[in-house]
């Protein structure tokens, strides 16, 4: 006979962490009240930046379609078939409080609340009241969480409808599992590779274990077809986006170069293991995160610690299956899938990496405290110290940087060569020609590069005379000062598979050119520079140079891929 020996069992009160086990919904609410306070006032500075990267690339575009037209679908950039659910959000919070980024920050900032809320009763679900608390803790404090938090991204919120939906089926309440994964899935797309990986899991775990084990290893040893249906019903809401959106595009996932770019290009052997390394790599060592594991592999040396009830509960083994089978899932699928490798697709599975080491940590270490506030600081720092190899600016405040940046040159370039034609890339080139984004009050004409590589600027060079008057050059990439991934086969593995490329530095840029800069400035490894031509340009000897408004949105890597000579980036 089998026993849910693995259910929520008390624990004693923790002379720091005195929490009730017990979560009543209006607790859950005022908890996510307390949880988006407490993120309004870490955001504050943050909540009015303008848009960054594929915030204003493509998301904040397409949900501005909805907030015009009411569109599901974007038409003022290519769709790239992501479902809708968070664009609709951000949509309604601009009809009820107008359309800015402080409304779309905050917003975002409900949605990071409410994704915390779910990881503290499903961590409270699967352990207890304390390590919910510390798993909370350590996933708002971690820096790819925390940066995302206030932008305008799909992750965040396909990462708090999966918390909700594991809490879920951990109690077997399989209508609220299926509606759950479904609003994940409309969140975004790979959301589904929870549900599916746990139908998997479902069917071959009970083909794996003979009867008496099944207790041992598996969360439900009696098999149910009418929960195993229902976790597969939960792919048919995106099912039914994708039939929607193929009625209206002709197309289901995404337009063809998005399609080529995140799937035809991804199916190379060599590609994929790198790319599964990377996707270890950010699911268990990045921004700080190697110091949970070590700290974690470490406590698995010592005996569970004694307290008045006796032994500490560890989560139950067929739980910690279920969650291994969930990370399993996204780190392969999305090492075969995905062109830019970016670590916010991994929010989904982190912090159940998370959640398992503080478990960990509390049932071993007597002073498991003292451990966590450790890596909440290793954490915190994070948010500020740039790692000493390249990585996307959205993975911590190096985003803040980046923006502010751009912000000084926008403003120069409006002061200084208002109706000059300026030489860019893209971000800059959304950044000069969408006042609506935050940077600048009227739109510029632009002629666009795919980056500031040697190759672009020496192409640029041979045009005489210069089809420019002012060139706008910034870092495409965070240049570690003392990079250790600078090893020369690793850079060409780079270049190969993931469209790498070192951007040269302002003062060759204006010599390769012929300019002189008037402008630079530089904040934490990033730089921004105008450099004026020598001779001015006529902007109405170049109309092909103005942007075209309805070209496709390919969007961004942060190593930067490019396609077509358009100077947009592919996007995810």
């Amino acid at each position: 006979m089998c026993t849910n020996w693995y259910k929520l069992s008390p624990f004693p009160e923790d002379n720091l962490l005195k929490l009730s086990s017990t979560f009543s919904a209006g607790r859950g609410v005022l908890a996510s009240f307390l949880l988006f306070a407490a993120l309004v006032a870490l955001h504050g500075p943050l909540l009015r930046l303008p848009y960054v990267w594929d915030e204003a690339g493509y998301y904040v575009p397409a949900a501005h379609d909805v907030f015009v037209s009411g569109s599901l679908i974007p038409h003022s950039t290519v769709s790239n078939a992501h479902p809708p659910l968070v664009l609709a959000w951000l949509a309604l919070c601009w009809k009820l409080f107008g359309f800015t980024p402080l409304v779309s920050r905050v917003g975002m900032l409900v949605v990071a609340a409410f994704t915390l809320t779910g990881v503290y009763r499903l961590s409270e679900r699967a352990n207890n009241a304390a390590v919910a608390a510390g798993a909370t803790l350590l996933t708002a404090l971690y820096p790819v969480f925390f940066a995302q938090s206030s932008l305008a991204h799909l992750d965040l919120a396909a990462a708090g409808f999966t918390f909700w939906a594991l809490r879920a089926y951990l109690d077997d309440r399989r209508l609220a599992t299926f509606v759950w994964f479904g609003l994940a899935a409309l969140a975004k797309e790979t959301a589904v590779l929870a549900p599916i990986a746990l139908v998997a899991w479902e069917i071959i775990g009970h083909l794996l274990f003979h009867e008496e084990n099944r207790c041992r290893f598996l969360l439900f040893p009696k098999q149910s077809f009418a929960r195993v249906g229902g976790l597969a019903a939960s792919v048919l809401p995106l099912a039914l986006w994708f039939a929607y959106h193929y009625s209206k595009m002709g197309f289901v996932f995404g337009n063809p170069e998005f399609f080529r770019y995140n799937v035809q290009a991804t199916m190379q052997p060599l590609r994929i293991v790198l790319a599964l390394f990377s996707r270890l790599w950010q699911t268990f060592g990045y921004m700080g995160l190697w110091v949970l594991t070590i700290m974690t592999i470490f406590a698995m040396t010592l005996p569970a610690q004694r307290d008045e009830a006796g032994e500490r509960e560890r989560i139950g083994i067929p739980i910690q299956i279920a969650f291994a089978v969930v990370i399993f899932a996204y780190v392969s699928a999305l090492s075969f899938v995905g062109g830019a490798v970016l670590s916010r697709y991994m929010l989904p599975v982190v912090p159940l990496v998370i959640l398992i080491g503080v478990s960990t940590v509390w049932r071993r270490m007597a002073r498991w405290s003292l451990v966590l506030g450790g890596i909440a600081a290793v954490f915190v720092l994070g948010w500020f110290w740039n790692p000493p190899y390249s990585f996307p600016f959205e993975d911590n405040l190096a985003y803040r940087d980046y923006v502010q940046l751009h912000q000084f040159g926008a403003s120069y370039l409006e002061a200084h060569y208002a109706h000059a034609l300026v030489l860019t890339a893209w971000t800059a080139t959304d950044e000069l020609n969408r006042p609506w984004l935050g940077y600048v009050s009227q739109p510029m004409q632009l002629v666009r590069i795919e980056d500031f590589s040697r190759e672009q600027i020496q192409s640029v060079a041979i045009a005489d005379p210069a089809p420019f008057d002012v060139v706008l050059a910034f870092s495409t990439k965070y240049e570690a000062p003392l990079d250790i991934s600078s090893w020369p086969p690793w850079e060409r593995l780079k270049i190969r598979f993931f469209g790498y490329h070192r951007d040269l530095p302002p003062e060759t840029i204006a010599q390769i050119l012929g300019g002189r800069i008037v402008m630079q400035q530089h904040r934490r490894g990033q730089w921004i520079a105008v450099i004026a031509m020598e001779t001015p340009v006529d902007a109405e000897l170049h109309p092909l140079a103005r942007l075209n408004q309805s070209r496709p949105y390919l969007p961004s890597s942060a190593e930067g891929p490019y396609v077509g000579g358009t100077g947009t980036p592919v996007n995810r």
